[in-house]
């Protein structure tokens, strides 16, 4: 790969980067210097003035994912040096800055990761015709051959794809679906977070930051939305210089690149990803001297700005009048022909997948806590409470939890759009109304926990479930009205970003060249405050908002998608909440005793942690984990140190793809085409790796015959009981075997888990394999687990709040009818006296006659 690089980017190549990247910089900055000051003036106005709109009823968490990590599991990487797919432990922090390590003990000892992943500007694909449809576009002029192979064979069916116009592309696979769905959501939440990298609370730098790349883009004749505006300032400024300076290199390069079309498109991305390196590096350090510079500016340009306010309001008040009487006229009309018709069609478009998708929000979260009372109805304990809060207090960040709430708005099309308003993609506000829903739902969430920890601090546990009601009650009101604020100041912004650039784009040419003569009405020493440029859009952008504002409000007062009208303002609506803003998160299993899991195993790396990390060490291994490990049912989980060889495709011509390809799968590459078929086909290709899974599928398969057993169990016991026909021998009996069935039931969930945790392993090697990858025998499962805790997992990824145990014996009391308990009291009397589990199950069905 460095022959490559260093050949095609010699010294002359290097020198074109370096000059376009401070061309680039160079215009950027001054926009910036002149964009910043404007934006110190507007801050300073606005607290000076103070500012209308309704305010928010929810609290907001001020840091969400404190000593709190996403996500840790491990999958496939193909790895481009050897062309081999090696497995590999991935771990996503608080930063979601994915890190992979060579296997979950590298991570445990805090060794450095094997490589990080910043997903800004990535896409997520999870299919191989999706990624080769994206590169194709990568060389111009240079089409695959129908029947061609792609340089890439992919390990198994279920393929996991980073794609990033510029940056390197990362390739992973799973063995199974769900786990692909799940892998989706992480890697589809990480990409999310990382391209939303500008912070709102820096209210100078982001206004100024967005202006001058909207201005900059503007000058080079791009208008509209734009997809790459996705990740930190330098990122973003990187984009800017790659999107002049790759056709240039492309032009330079492409024609000197040999070989097939497999390895000219491997060679180029590795090429666009060495100068998209360069070009960062460079980015970074001149964005932070422009930086810089305003920074030690701003101290005299704010005291200016307070010294002169009343003359640089007026004079520009002045300036906007003499504007609108040359534009106005103008952009009416514009708005008339063009921007009218569509308004009310472009907001619905908008309305319908957005309103779905916090309905639908508002749903998970109701759901919660609903599961959270019934719960606590069952066990009636503070502790009880404090494990289920503990996992839905990072609800929010549960991409798994949230995903069916992020599809609704992935359904948002605008179609028409791209070509009238040059609406690029519809991901710009599809990725916005996500971000806005897991704002609103991180605030219900800690709002609700910080009503809840008040009212269980003043009270004893009597009421609970009526206690969790008027909390869930009085946080469910008010997100309701701060979701229609919320929904309705998004639906204006989504319109004003699909008709101003439309409409400047229109106007520009007819009245760009009278703008300069109104820049001699502004004093100089204004003139940093006020720019003619930034008047002209805004006199643009209030021609077109009156009749935005007045489409929202319709459809407000209509009630079709829940939204309040603009009359119903709550303010300090409850005082009192307020105060509780200020308090952090609430450590649910350090008060009241809830139990969590923990992302690192405590018990395996004392050795590493004596080696010179205490603190450190210390705090990951008490690092929460807010979407636990991904285990699937009947799915293996990969052995530490596999490694599975696919065949080069470098050696197959073009036209005769699909003959050689199918002679692959008959050799070697056969054991790729089905991940789920057999354990064996997922593992290495050696015959020595090949031994023993039948007995790791037989005792899966012995484990499921003894879990149905345990479930026939069950249903007879809760058959009898609701008969009501049990004499006093047989409840002793029915006693005994339901202890007896506990004991046995976490023996099989033990072994489960070593199924799922256990591929063939791989042949011998001079490698070490960790003993937790391959103590795999049934007859020893606390030693097999070691490294990973056996709770049970549900389908969202989180930990089930009581065992299977439990949930069978709820299941079974709940099966009893109130009219046979009424007609044989005595016989329920009996068996209470005799076994405890019957008398658990008995007092569970008085309370639901009650």
């Amino acid at each position: 790969m460095g022959d490559v690089i260093s050949s095609h980017l010699d010294e002359a190549k290097r020198e074109i980067i370096t000059v376009r990247t401070r061309e680039v910089m160079g215009e950027f900055g001054h926009l910036y210097e002149q964009q910043y000051a404007v934006a110190l003036f507007n801050k300073v106005r606005f607290d000076i003035e103070g500012g209308g709109g309704p305010q928010p009823q929810l609290l907001h968490r001020k840091i969400p994912l404190e000593n709190k990590s996403i996500f840790s599991g491990s999958l496939f990487q193909y790895l481009e040096e050897n062309k081999k797919w090696r497995n590999r432990f991935l771990f996503v922090p608080d930063s979601y800055n994915i890190n992979y390590y060579d296997n979950k003990a590298s991570h445990d000892r805090h060794l450095n990761p094997k490589g990080t992943i910043n997903c800004a500007g990535y896409k997520v694909l999870t299919s191989i015709e999706q990624y080769l449809d994206l590169i194709s576009n990568s060389l111009p002029g240079v089409k695959a051959k129908s029947g061609s192979s792609p340089f890439l064979k992919c390990a198994t069916q279920f393929p996991l794809i980073l794609w990033h116009p510029y940056a390197r592309h990362y390739y992973f696979c799973v063995v199974t679906e769900k786990e692909q769905q799940k892998w989706h959501a992480v890697l589809q939440d990480c990409v999310r977070h990382t391209n939303d990298g500008l912070s709102e609370e820096n209210k100078v730098q982001t206004p100024a930051f967005t202006d001058a790349v909207r201005l900059y883009r503007q000058a080079q004749g791009h208008y509209g939305t734009w997809e790459m505006m996705c990740g930190v300032p330098s990122q973003i400024i990187s984009n800017l210089v790659m999107e002049g300076l790759l056709p240039v290199l492309r032009e330079l390069i492409s024609p000197r690149l040999k070989g097939k079309l497999q390895e000219r498109q491997r060679n180029w991305m590795l090429i666009s990803d060495a100068v998209y390196s360069l070009v960062q590096g460079q980015c970074q350090a001149q964005y932070e001297a422009v930086l810089q510079k305003c920074e030690a500016a701003r101290s005299s340009l704010e005291a200016s700005i307070r010294t002169d306010m009343d003359q640089i309001i007026t004079s520009k008040e002045h300036v906007t009048n003499k504007i609108k009487e040359v534009v106005l006229h103008k952009a009416e009309k514009l708005l008339k022909v063009s921007i009218q018709p569509y308004i009310s069609s472009i907001l619905d478009a908008l309305m319908e997948p957005t309103s779905r998708g916090f309905s639908e929000v508002r749903d998970v979260f109701f759901r919660e806590l609903v599961d959270m009372s019934k719960n606590t109805l069952n066990e009636g304990t503070k502790e009880a409470v404090a494990q289920h809060m503990e996992k839905i207090s990072m609800l929010a960040f549960h991409p798994v939890k949230m995903q069916i709430c992020y599809e609704k708005v992935e359904q948002l099309s605008l179609e028409g759009l791209q070509q009238r308003f040059d609406v690029s993609s519809p991901s710009v506000f599809v990725q916005r109304a996500q971000i806005l829903m897991r704002e609103q739902m991180d605030n219900a969430v800690y709002t609700f926990e910080q009503i809840l920890h008040q009212s269980l601090e003043s009270q004893g546990t009597e009421e609970l479930c009526k206690t969790i009601q008027r909390c869930q009650d009085r946080v469910i009101k008010k997100f309701d009205y701060d979701s229609s604020t919320v929904r309705k100041r998004f639906f204006r912004e989504a319109l004003l970003q699909i008709f101003i650039p439309y409409m400047l784009k229109q106007l520009s040419p007819s009245c760009a060249s009278e703008l300069p003569r109104f820049q001699e009405l502004i004093f100089e020493d204004f003139s940093r405050f006020i720019l003619v440029g930034n008047i002209f859009e805004e006199v643009v952008l209030n021609s077109v908002m009156k009749d935005i504002m007045m489409a929202v409000k319709e459809a407000a007062v209509q009630r079709r998608h829940n939204l309040y009208r603009d009359s119903i303002v709550l303010s300090n609506s409850d005082p009192s909440l307020h105060l509780l803003g200020e308090n952090p998160s609430i450590d649910w299993a350090g008060e009241y005793g809830g139990a969590q899991e923990e992302v690192d195993g405590t018990g395996e790396d004392a050795e590493g942690d004596a080696e010179g990390q205490g603190g450190e060490s210390h705090k990951r291994r008490r690092m929460k984990q807010v979407v636990s490990m991904i285990q699937v049912e009947g799915s293996p989980v990969l052995p530490g140190e596999s490694c599975i060889e696919v065949p080069s495709v470098n050696d197959i011509p073009e036209e005769n793809g699909e003959e050689e390809d199918e002679e692959e799968e008959d050799g070697d590459g056969h054991e790729n085409t089905d991940g789920k078929a057999s354990p064996e086909r997922n593992g290495s290709a050696s015959p020595k790796a090949l031994e023993n899974p039948p007995d790791l599928s037989n005792s899966s398969v012995s484990k499921e015959e003894e879990a149905k057993a345990e479930e026939q169990g069950e249903e007879e016991v809760s058959l009898k009981v609701e008969t009501a026909t049990l004499s006093a021998s047989d409840s002793e009996e029915k006693g005994r075997e339901e202890d007896s069935q506990l004991t046995v039931e976490k023996q099989p969930l033990c072994n489960q888990e070593v199924s799922e945790e256990a591929l063939p392993p791989p042949p011998p090697s001079s490698e070490e394999i960790p003993s937790a990858a391959t103590d795999v025998a049934p007859e020893s499962p606390p030693e097999a687990t070691s490294d990973f805790p056996p709770p049970p997992h549900d389908d969202s990824g989180f930990q089930s709040p009581i065992s299977e145990g439990v949930e069978a014996e709820e299941e079974a009391s709940s099966t009893v009818a109130p009219q046979p308990a009424e007609e044989h009291p005595e016989v329920r009397e009996e068996s209470v006296a005799v076994a405890p589990e019957a008398e658990t199950k008995t007092s569970d069905s008085e309370s639901s006659d009650q």
